[in-house]
């Protein structure tokens, strides 16, 4: 099987029309800064570095595949851009893999916990109401019961973004309007699912970051009272960042991990950047998994992370 041998039609485009600036980015960047060149040399691999940090893989991480290509370059002799690619290839790959032991090839829940409660965090405007709901769609689609909780209770927005979400897909969303306890919404929330036999309980939270001292209360809070109801849960706290904004993306990681334990992360809104790179870093930086990742605007564009496929999709020739 290839590498997007588990992929149907659809979703490989999704991916590749998804992420197009970036690869557009990266490919024709690589090819110039090859072209004509009989051998990879020091020129070449100072290029390629000043390639990947305005792709916004981010230095250290830049570094670390530079010195990798480096070590095969001196061991194997690769001479040209295809042979290049590939081991470029391979490293980032190489790279992700310490961070991702395994890619699953579609939307899965543990078999043996149930209500599976995942609760979601990010600062507001990275696209985290949407992933919820798209999220609670492709569950929806293979059979899963799902139980949403409006957590966000300090924007009436995303109380009825999440409603929206929740008709669209055909589940129950959980609410008490806006300015209520986030926390009450969270336990209601999972009481329903436990009640109900849902399958999994995703629960939106705030996206404000003014203090990590409020941040961190507020989130430890939510967990505790979600506590009172399943003890051993939140199974999951995903964090949401926007692709498009970078560095600041990682900034945003950054302030997260310090306040609160992040279990996987989601990263939206690659279709309109050329700075996907900055899943690579990360993924590096932060050792948390990658889960899914955000390319496009329909429900399917919402996909698994599958690490081969995605960096094939950077750094292979669409013509």
């Amino acid at each position: 099987m290839g590498i997007f041998g588990f992929f149907n039609k659809e979703k490989k485009e999704s991916l590749e029309k998804g992420l197009e600036k970036t690869n557009q980015n990266f490919f024709s960047k690589i090819s110039k800064a090859i072209a004509g060149k009989s051998k990879v040399d020091e020129e070449i691999l100072d290029e390629l570095e000043e390639i990947l940090i305005t792709s916004d893989v981010g230095v250290e991480t830049t570094l670390k595949i530079i010195e990798r290509i480096e070590a095969r370059v001196k061991k194997d002799k690769y001479l040209n851009a295809q042979e290049l690619n590939k081991i470029l290839k391979e490293e980032i790959v190489a790279l992700i893999t310490e961070t991702q032991q395994n890619d699953p090839t579609q939307f899965e829940l543990p078999a043996h916990t149930k209500p599976y409660v995942i609760m979601v965090v990010g600062v507001n405007g990275v696209g985290k109401t949407t992933t919820i709901g798209k999220l609670a769609s492709q569950f929806h689609q293979i059979g899963k019961k799902v139980v949403l909780g409006a957590g966000d209770t300090f924007r009436a927005a995303a109380v009825a973004q999440l409603k929206v979400w929740g008709e669209r897909a055909g589940v129950p969303v959980i609410e008490k309007g806006m300015n209520t306890d986030p926390a009450a919404v969270a336990f209601e929330a999972v009481k329903t699912g436990i009640d109900t036999q849902a399958d999994v309980v995703i629960i939106d939270t705030a996206g404000r970051l003014q203090t990590k001292t409020h941040l961190m209360n507020e989130l430890s809070k939510i967990k505790r009272v979600i506590q009172k109801a399943m003890p051993d849960a939140p199974h999951e706290v995903l964090l949401v960042l926007d692709g498009s904004t970078g560095q600041n993306a990682v900034v945003q990681a950054r302030e997260f991990t310090k306040v609160t334990e992040i279990t996987a992360l989601a990263v939206t809104k690659l279709d309109g950047t050329a700075k996907g790179g900055v899943v690579i870093g990360i993924s590096d930086e932060f050792k948390i998994p990658v889960k899914y990742i955000g390319v496009g605007e329909k429900i399917e564009d919402l996909q698994i992370f599958h690490r081969e496929a995605f960096v094939a999709s950077l750094l292979e020739s669409k013509s």
